[in-house]
């Protein structure tokens, strides 16, 4: 997930003749197959590699390739569950190779896990806009300015990196949005020979979902949306949303630190603790912290204050971040930012942030004026000052994006679709839990599951009551009771 540009999830997107849901079914994709082979790196798994048209509608055109994954089953297969981690950007491969971490055995025993890196993304026929060290320099950037110089900085910065999107993949960025992967997602479900699709989608990954299941309501097997976007908001209410769900998240840590003699804030109470991240923060502004042969922004601070948020297990290691930076040491903090980003220790990036932007920019209609991110800015900063600047602003590079959006916000129903398990954690971090209510309202056949908890999504990360609810609606089409709300504490 990348806050760099807005952070987890992502708005909606629709076809590319279109700012409505169609009220047709679009063709079917043009027939492909996979052949599977043992993945060399990963044993137990099997590697295969998908052609799809780089324009749906234009089939006979130009073809890109997606790279996909899968566990086999290990007892009695039901099917195919495809699985995609959000973003956009993060790759659907990464999270495949990691089944057994993220999903239960009955499910992994009666179904293929399968992983595919949407188009754009990872080793899927990716984009790329900039080198190592621009992206370094560009992640690294000021991205809540305080005077006009910084602006400008921002502003250049940013349409340097939108030239360099066009310049690097012309032809792909018109064929990056969320439509498309949902219509190579139609594709990836013909190739495996599953008759309907089951399919389990984190964050971002709930909006691809919810698209593929608006574009094909009759193929929906079941939908795991866990982490949901609400793909009828505004962008800029989309990035105000987010800014406060964080710093809701960043005060229950907090109240949860102060709880331990580990926690390293002077004050004793929220409030001052908060003032003291506030300070922190904007310390690194005019004075960066040094973390070996590097230093640590106010960008990469706040990133590096962020990450942990996304889920609860990192609440140590956000505490020992908030040590050691409090003590001048800034190390942590850039290996967080570091973790988000995709950078890794050789100064190379994976491509995540560049398919993050590039996919944002293609699903929303962004505001042209500067002067909006400005405002937009302002007026976070009073509800979420730690945070809310700093994603407002990272969305600028879409401003000048040269490639047409294909979406206007809208509602997507999916009418006819069979029923869809819509999942919100009360104090996510990325996707706000009120997000998570709308889509499965929006949804004609939506079913809500809430969870009392903290962190990004929910599935597979400490509740029994989800696993169980997520298992049994995989495994059998049956969903919870709509409005079920999980407690917390496992």
């Amino acid at each position: 997930m990348s806050p760099r540009v807005a952070a987890a999830a992502v708005a909606a997107t629709a076809l590319l003749t279109s700012a409505c849901t169609p009220a047709t079914t679009p063709p079917p994709p043009s027939a492909s197959t996979l052949t599977w082979s043992d993945c060399e790196a990963a044993p137990g798994f099997e590697c295969a590699e998908l052609t799809v048209p780089l324009d749906h509608d234009r089939p006979g055109g130009s073809k890109i390739t997606l790279s996909a994954v899968r566990l086999p089953a290990t007892g009695d297969r039901i099917g195919s569950l495809v699985v995609n981690p959000g973003g956009p950007g993060g790759s659907g491969i990464n999270y495949a190779l990691a089944a057994r971490s993220i999903v239960s055995r009955p499910v992994r025993e009666h179904f293929d896990i399968v992983g595919f890196d949407p188009r754009g993304v990872g080793s899927s026929t990716p984009v790329k806009c900039l080198d190592d060290q621009a992206l370094d320099a560009f992640v690294a950037l000021d991205t809540t300015p305080d005077d006009p110089q910084e602006q400008a900085a921002l502003e250049k910065a940013s349409r340097d990196f939108a030239n360099g999107c066009q310049s690097r993949a012309a032809d792909l960025l018109p064929h990056l949005g969320t439509v498309d992967a949902a219509r190579d997602l139609e594709s990836l479900r013909q190739a495996l020979g599953d008759e309907k699709l089951t399919y389990l989608g984190k964050s971002y990954g709930t909006f691809l979902g919810a698209v593929y299941a608006d574009l094909y309501p009759g193929k929906v097997r079941a939908l795991v949306l866990d982490g949901a976007v609400n793909p009828a908001l505004p962008r800029m209410t989309h990035n105000a949303d987010q800014a406060t769900a964080f710093e809701r998240a960043l005060r229950a840590y907090v109240k949860s630190c102060l709880a331990t003699p580990a926690c390293p804030f002077h004050s004793r109470t929220p409030d001052g603790a908060l003032s003291e991240i506030t300070t922190l923060l904007q310390n690194t502004d005019g004075k960066p912290l040094p973390a070996g042969d590097r230093q640590t922004t106010e960008s990469l601070a706040t990133l590096g204050a962020l990450t942990p948020l996304y889920d609860r297990r990192s609440w140590p290691t956000l505490t020992e971040t908030f040590r050691q930076a409090l003590n001048g040491d800034g190390a942590l903090l850039l290996a967080n930012a570091d973790q988000l980003m995709g950078r890794r220790d050789d100064g190379t990036y994976s491509n995540q942030t560049e398919a993050n932007l590039a996919i944002n920019c293609m699903d929303s209609a962004y505001p042209k004026a500067v002067s909006t991110y400005a405002t937009a800015a302002r007026d976070t900063a009073r509800t979420a000052p730690r945070f809310g600047p700093y994603i407002m602003w990272s969305s600028l590079p879409c401003a000048y994006w040269p490639a047409t959006p294909t979406f206007t916000h809208h509602p997507l129903t999916a009418k006819g679709a069979a029923p869809i398990l819509v999942i919100g954690t009360e104090r996510d971090p990325a996707t706000p839990y009120e997000w998570a209510q709308a889509l499965a309202e929006q949804l004609d056949s939506g079913t809500f599951l809430g969870y009392d908890g903290d962190g990004h999504t929910a599935y597979f990360t400490g509740s029994a009551c989800v696993d169980a609810a997520v298992d049994t609606y995989l495994l059998t089409t049956t969903p919870p009771k709509d409005g079920t709300v999980c407690p917390g504490g496992g």
